[in-house]
């Protein structure tokens, strides 16, 4: 299928494949209800998700200690990417799957995208497309199976099944799927809100090529600094109604933080075509504000690394995880010491156009979270300042890594698949130094 091609089947797709979504009052959500001891809601069925209160402590951090809502899915789901051959050339079977939260309906979704109570029928909708490649993957070649996890921030201990899987059997492809390359696929990154998060999740966990690296740690080093921290780190989440958290406050339909901030927990309810099921209602994450998830890239010795930082969030399975140069909403920083904000903000924000690889509107997952995206920057620089709770880390280092769970978070995962976009344009050009860079100064125990 030619990228011309593939635009006629995305428009086509999106003519039959839709959710229209109506914001609809918490108590008006049909099949869920109020947790009258906790306040948390909850689904009749005991399934999918619900939202939590928690309060967290975290002593260090600019805000040491917070009440939020969290999603809580036990369920492990199943992100499946299928593989097959044309002519020399892997393709992998996408779906175009309209999610709710889309801010433009349908997106690249993997070949199979879908939760435990979703593929066990639950919903006791239409069975999932391709499944059977995935739970019985032992019949076919495994490239990819690891768990990892979702967003830190917004899920407590969430965990997805990535998996990629190769087959030579007879695929008939279904209305709303179709065969890309994976150069094909880092074309269509390019393009705002197009490739969904799970997409470039599963994309990142698929093995890079052979190449000789001189990395600026020792992966034994790294593994090491991970343990310190998350050995030291005094995080604790602790359970607590949702209809007692301080500063937040359910009313007019939805449950808010008092000074507009962070995000809403709305009501919506959905009607969709090109789905396994043709209505539901549901309670959704609406972030307010646009976000921010930024790489500072170079090359020590030749060979190209990235900027990682190691951050602790509630929802994370194990303390925390490597995460991006910057990954944060701006406008939620601006009540906070000007020593609160975020390493390196403002340098990438700065920066100079030239040393701009990738510069792109991502969303996140559509079916949790309501028109929730984020700009995705790639920043080439000369200067290499290495504050505490950052190292430089090079692209192999980080495909070892996640061979393995809970290293890697959902944010940096998305952005090395962009990273792949843009590799003959770094082994091409000359970088440019950001402004100021090589002058941040981030005093001693700063936050990892």
């Amino acid at each position: 299928m030619s990228i011309d091609t593939f635009r006629a089947l995305l428009a086509e797709t999106r003519e039959r494949a839709y959710t229209r979504t109506e914001r609809v009052p918490l108590d008006e959500l049909d099949g869920w209800y109020t947790d009258p001891d906790t306040g948390a809601l909850r689904h009749h069925s005991g399934r999918f998700f619900s939202i939590e209160g928690v309060r967290v402590r975290l002593p260090g951090h600019a805000v040491p200690e917070w009440d939020q809502p969290l999603i809580v899915q036990p369920e492990v789901g199943i992100l499946g990417l299928l593989v097959k051959e044309f002519d020399g050339v892997p393709h992998f079977l996408v779906q175009l799957k309209p999610e709710p939260g889309n801010r433009n309906g349908v997106q690249i979704s993997p070949t199979v995208q879908a939760t435990r109570s979703n593929y066990t029928g639950v919903h006791r909708g239409s069975a999932v497309p391709y499944l059977e490649y995935f739970r019985e993957a032992g019949r076919h070649r495994v490239l990819v199976d690891v768990r990892q996890s979702e967003h830190g921030s917004w899920f407590l201990g969430k965990r997805n099944r990535n998996m990629v899987v190769a087959t030579d059997a007879d695929i008939e492809v279904l209305a709303g799927f179709g065969w890309l390359t994976r150069a094909e696929l880092e074309v269509l990154l390019g393009e705002d809100d197009l490739v969904n998060m799970d997409t470039r999740s599963v994309l990142a966990c698929l093995p890079a090529g052979p190449g000789e690296e001189r990395p600026a740690h020792a992966l034994p080093d790294i593994l090491r600094w991970i343990t310190d921290v998350r050995a030291l780190t005094e995080l604790t989440v602790h359970r607590r109604p949702l209809h007692d958290l301080a500063q937040w406050r359910r009313g007019d339909g939805r449950i808010s933080h008092l000074t507009g901030r962070f995000f809403d927990v709305i009501g919506v309810r959905v009607e969709a075509a090109g789905r396994e099921v043709g209505q539901w209602s549901q309670p959704m994450i609406a972030p307010r504000g646009q976000g921010i998830v930024a790489l500072l890239v170079t090359r020590i010795e030749g060979t190209l690394h990235a900027l990682v930082q190691l951050r602790a969030e509630p929802g994370c399975a194990d303390i925390a995880e490597l995460a991006p140069t910057v990954q944060c909403t701006p406008r939620n920083y601006d009540h906070l010491p000007a020593a609160a904000r975020p390493v390196f903000l403002d340098e990438i924000l700065g920066a100079d156009p030239r040393s701009v690889l990738f510069d792109t509107m991502l969303s996140d997952e559509g079916g949790r979270f309501h028109h929730s995206s984020n700009r995705h920057l790639i920043v080439e620089t000369t200067t290499r300042p290495e504050p505490p709770g950052f190292r430089w880390m090079t692209v192999g280092q980080l495909g070892e890594l996640l061979r393995h769970s809970f290293y890697v978070n959902m944010q940096t995962r998305s952005m090395l698949a962009c990273l792949h976009t843009v590799g003959a344009t770094l082994r091409q050009r000359t970088p440019t130094a950001i402004p100021s860079a090589a002058t941040v100064a981030v005093p001693a125990g700063a936050r990892a």
